[in-house]
Parts: structure tokens; sequence; C-alpha cells
């Protein structure tokens, strides 16, 4: 190609560029959609206060990006905040694209303020409501957005088309800069503060001060029915959600269609997304749309108070007539359960593994480490004078100094170990407490520890629950992949009695554990690359709670991790 000819081919792409950088690109058989991301800070007010936050585009929810299955992705992200920052694809498989994964040390350093990374992927065979954000510094918990999906042009829902579509974005809102509140609470060795406010779409509702009018409003016309792509962006919280004298029809669980499923609340938990169908059938009137706490630990404070949306019907009543919506109590399991249990893939014969070559056993929790700062009353706030961790097998996971990738693509040595065992250091009752029941007996071993597989490999993976300081739900999620949920259930996993579901189980990409209870997961690692696997709720990653999956190259190229970008950022 000729120097003139390549120059008016960049001119036309950035134009194209230029073009689609907007929230929503345009609706045309695009195969490649291209979006500008500006990391930078906006004033906003809340809860009487104003203060400074970190935003995609000055924007709280971020932008959506909007695509097609099958669709490129270009995503260029400038940094104008002061803080490092990263953005990950919540839920793409990122299929041979394992350097555009986003999260910090793990597959990239962090873009650092002034500079910018693009991100360039493909939505492999991947349909639905997916999520991105931040993945550093709990920049999350005011920089996330939504990714929604939608079928190729012709390809119909497998469920009735909706009149309209909205994205329903939970969240949770604190008044304090959020990268020094996880300085300090880390600091501290104690646990978080409880947030300040639950937000739908970034509001809070009536429910908080100065808030009577910061309320996110839905009209709905009678008789019509909508679907509600539901995302929780929240940081340390997982949540209830229902709609005043309205029921749900659960069609879609991360990204992935689901046998129709009736229910009056859903429990989601941070990363979850579902797309669920509601209809105006109600007498005209103004419905609360409700966010409230699911919280299965025990001794943990937490934000209490009602999250509010308005469902309202095109000529109702003043809003402030809304009638409220019924939550389950904070600590109903049961409920929870209940959601899950009806959670099937729609697909009638998906494709379980049934063989396995790699049985893995990982212990999920939270640690007390023993005290050895010289100023406990400030550094050692845990149980008994401890300072809280977490881990998998009991062992806490420490990110590296450079990328993990880079390390292990360019064979860096002295970053990390791929000792991470596949079974549990010490077996006992896991659920009903540590060895000798002492919180301050449940030291964690540190490291960068990886667990490497080959390609191909048939994985099953039980995560087990521990009670060691507290049982709790822990949603756990894998990145790269999306896998079969083929069993879960209370108490201690014992093979003999676990009952799997081998032909229809849901396939996500993050799974709430049961509290006391155990999970399992099936997927076949076919995609190169190094992949993290973590609680996504944050305080328990600071503390330690992942481990990273490394999947070697097969053979071939369509089968082997492609050369890094040129732009990737340095550490």
């Amino acid at each position: 190609m000729t120097s003139s000819a390549s120059s008016f081919t960049t001119l036309i792409s950035w134009l194209s560029l230029l073009l689609c950088f907007v929230e929503k690109c345009p609706t045309a058989a695009s195969t490649t959609r291209f979006y500008d991301f500006k990391v930078r800070s906006l004033r906003i007010t809340k809860l009487c206060n104003s203060k400074d936050i970190v935003t995609i585009n000055g924007m709280f929810p971020g932008p959506v990006v909007y695509a097609q299955e099958d669709d490129t992705v270009i995503v260029r992200v400038s940094n104008l905040s002061p803080y490092n920052a990263t953005i990950h694809w919540h839920g793409v498989r990122q299929r041979l694209s394992c350097w555009f994964d986003g999260p910090s040390y793990i597959t990239q350093c962090p873009i650092q303020a002034g500079d910018t990374f693009t991100y360039n992927f493909t939505l492999v065979q991947q349909k639905g409501t997916l999520f991105w954000h931040a993945h550093i510094s709990w920049l999350r918990a005011t920089v996330h957005g939504a990714i929604v999906v939608h079928p190729k042009s012709g390809v119909p829902y497998p469920f009735i088309f909706p009149y309209q579509e909205h994205v329903i974005i939970l969240g949770e809102y604190w008044l304090r800069d959020i990268p020094r509140l996880e300085q300090a609470v880390l600091a501290s060795g104690g646990p978080p503060p409880p947030a300040d406010a639950f937000t739908i779409n970034g509001h809070p509702g009536p429910n908080y001060n100065c808030s009577t009018n910061d309320v996110y409003d839905v009209v709905a016309v009678p008789g019509k029915t909508y679907l509600l792509r539901l995302i929780n962006a929240a940081l340390n919280m997982e949540v209830f959600f229902a709609i005043a004298d309205h029921k749900f029809t659960i069609v879609e669980a991360d990204a992935e269609y689901t046998k129709p499923f009736t229910t009056d609340h859903v429990m989601i938990g941070p990363g979850q997304t579902l797309g669920v169908l509601v209809t105006a059938d109600q007498p005209i009137g103004t419905y609360s749309m409700s966010m409230g706490p699911y919280m299965s630990a025990r001794n943990v404070l937490f934000q209490n108070t009602t999250a509010i949306a308005y469902f309202r019907y095109l000529g109702a009543l003043p809003s402030s007539l809304a009638l409220p919506a019924s939550l389950p109590s904070f600590n109903n399991n049961l409920a929870v359960k209940t959601v899950m249990d009806g959670l099937r893939s729609l697909n009638p014969a998906v494709d379980v593994p049934k063989q396995i070559d790699a049985d893995l056993f990982v212990t999920i929790g939270l640690n007390v480490n023993l005290c050895h700062s010289r100023t406990p009353q400030q550094n050692c706030r845990g149980p008994n004078g401890g300072v809280f961790a977490a881990s998998m097998n009991n062992i806490s996971f420490i990110k590296p100094k450079i990328s993990l990738l880079e390390a292990y693509y360019r064979r860096i040595s002295g970053y990390y170990t791929e000792d991470f065992p596949g079974l549990p250091l010490e077996f006992y009752d896991f659920v009903n407490g540590a060895p000798n029941n002492s919180p301050n007996d449940t030291q964690s071993l540190v490291g960068t520890r990886t667990k490497v597989v080959e390609y191909g490999t048939r994985v099953q993976l039980i995560f087990q629950d521990t009670g060691t300081v507290t049982t709790e739900n822990h949603p756990m999620h894998l990145h790269g992949y999306s896998f079969y949920v083929v069993g879960y259930g209370i108490g201690n996993y014992d093979p003999k009695t676990a009952n799997f579901n081998l032909v229809d189980p849901p396939y996500m990409n993050t799974i709430g554990v049961p509290v006391g209870g155990w999970a399992a997961i099936r997927f076949v690692a076919d995609n190169p690359g190094v992949w993290f696997m973590h609680c996504h709720l944050d305080i328990h990653l600071s503390w330690g709670l992942g481990v990273v999956f490394i999947v070697k190259d097969g053979k071939g190229e369509l089968e082997s991790l492609p050369h890094p970008p040129a732009d990737l950022p340095r550490c």
C-alpha cells in the first residue's frame, strides 16, 4: 500500500471513530464499534454534600457500550484523572485477547495519569447484558457502566419483544474519597464502613438526606412489557431488588439466555447481571423499584436504608404517592436459593464437560492474621486485635509489581510461582469452625501463586465456603470464561451426596457461593492467557481472596496468545 493510500485509510478510520465517539454507536450493520473513554473527575452533589468523583466522560454511571454479537469493540481510554486506572470488560470472554481484559497488575500495568491505552476485543458468540468497570483502587464505585450486546441483525430474542429496554445499575455511594477510603481501611486492619447510600442508576431515592428529588424514573405505558437489564455495580454488597405489586420473568443471566422463571424479587451479587421482563399490568399508579441489602455474614455493619426508583405509569399521580415494594429480610438465605434454583440454561442440551481432567477443591473465606504492627490500636482493628485477610485454600493473593501476564509472556522470573494447591492444605469441618476454633489461629499464607493448566483441560472446581471467621455468600468471578454451575448446596461438600445438574445448568461468569455451603462449576480451558478468579466483594479482593489461572497455548495460531499491543502500559 502506498503512503498516500495508507494515510487516506487512516483518515477514514479516524472519521469513523469520531462519528462513533458517542454513548451509542449507530445501529448500522457495522462489525466494529468505537468508543472514547476519558477518565476524569466530576463534581457531584448528593446526600447534602458536594464532592469530586472519578468518572468516564463525566457520567455517573458511565456510558453504555452498545454492540451486536460478534462485533469488535475498540475503546480508547485516556486517563485525565490523578489516579492510575484500568477498565475491565466484565463477562467478555476475551477470546485470544487477554491483553485487553483489564485487571491491574494481572493483564496490564495501570494507565497512568496523562496516558492512553486502547482496548480491542471481539464479542465472540456473546449477547445480552454485561458490565465494564475500573479494576483498581475501588474506583469501580463510580467508574462503571453497562455493555449491551444485541443479537445479530434479523435474529429475534427467544422471548416476547419488549416495548422498551432499560439499563438498571445498582450501586453504593460513599461521601468519602474512594481511593483514600480503600487505603484507610487496609491500613486499619479492620472492616470497611458501610456505604452512605445505595443508588439506582446513580440516584439514591427519597429515603436519604437531601435526596427527595434525586430519584430515577421509568415511565411505563400500561399494558406494555419492558426488559430491565439489571447490573450490580456495588463494591461490597449483594442486594435484593423488587418492584411493588409486579413480578419479574428472568430470561437472561450473565449474558446467557435462561428458561423463563417468574419471581417477585431477585438477589444479585456484585458483577452479576440479569435480564428480566416486567409487564405494566397493574392499575395506573407509581410503583417503587426498591434495592435493599442481602447480608449473609455475621456481625457486619451495612447500609440498611432502601434505595428507591419509580416505575411510573403514564397518567399516574405524583411520585410521592408511590406504592412501596416488599423486599426479603436482609438475611433471608431461602429467598436467594429460590431464585438460584430457578436458573436453567435455555438450550435443552448444553455442552457440559462430562469427563474431568483437573478436579480442584478450593476453600474461600476470611482470615484473621496476627498483629505485627507497632501501633496496634491504629492498624490491628480486626477481631481480637488481629488483621483481616481473605484467602483461597488459605493463601492470600498478592498482586505483583508488574503485569503478571507480561511476566509470564516474556518469561520474567521472580514475580509469581506456579504452586497454587488444587486442594486445601488442611481438611476439617470447613463450615462450622477453624481447626482450634480460634479466630487468631487462622493465619493465611501469602504470595502470588498461580494454577497452570494445559490448553483444553476440562476443569471442575468446587468452591467451599468456610466459617473460620464467618460463613458468607461469596460472588466468585472468573475472567476470560463463562462456566456451567453444575451444583451447589449447604454444608461441607460431599461428592457422595452432591446433586449435580449436567443437563441444563446456567452458564455464568459470577456465582454466589451459598453462605455456609459450596458451589461446583465446570469449564474447558480453551482460551490461553492469564486469568484472574476472585471474589467480587472488593474488600475481600483487597484482602487477598483471589488466584490466577495460567492457561497454556495450544497448537497453532488459533490456540495461542498473540503478541502484546504496542501501547501496552508500563509499570
